[in-house]
């Protein structure tokens, strides 16, 4: 049932895209999303694809969280008539190890207010991170290893 209603979907999103809603276009989007659907098969079934949405979810909530949280603490922090800050950069080891994975938690780090992603190693073992503040660099790396990368790895393996 779950395909069916996700071909549907697709149908429709197919129709919006072409700017033609006509019977033939919505019905080629959905042969065409049927087909497409049948061939992912193994790696969706009806259960586990909710469950992977759910933890995608899951992932954008807590980007939201980290996102609002440390532009409030980037916004204290600069507002400070003594800024006591200590920026560097750090290797942060990566658990991740997938191309898709690394991007992905680079691109969310480097989206976090106070932090960016610099580089990643040759032998992919390590994401260097710049901070504003690294006064705690242990802290800031167990951030990031129970956030973004638990995250990560919940919702793409």
């Amino acid at each position: 049932m779950i395909i069916y209603v996700l071909s549907l979907m697709l149908a429709i999103i197919w129709a919006a895209i072409t700017g033609s809603a006509t019977i033939h276009n919505l019905v080629f989007g959905f042969v065409l999303s049927a087909a497409a659907l049948w061939i992912v098969r193994d790696e969706m079934s009806a259960a586990g694809y909710l469950l992977r949405i759910g933890r995608i979810l899951s992932l954008l909530l807590l980007f939201f969280k980290e996102l609002a949280l440390s532009a409030f603490k980037v916004a204290v922090l600069v507002t400070r008539r003594n800024m006591d800050l200590k920026p560097g950069i750090f290797a942060f080891p990566l658990t991740v190890d997938r191309d898709f994975e690394i991007t992905l938690l680079a691109n969310l780090i480097t989206l976090t207010p106070g932090t960016m992603s610099v580089d990643v190693s040759k032998d992919r073992k390590f994401l260097y991170v710049h901070a504003i503040d690294c006064s705690d660099v242990e802290a800031t790396k167990r951030e990031i290893a129970d956030g973004f990368e638990r995250k990560i790895m919940e919702a793409f393996r």
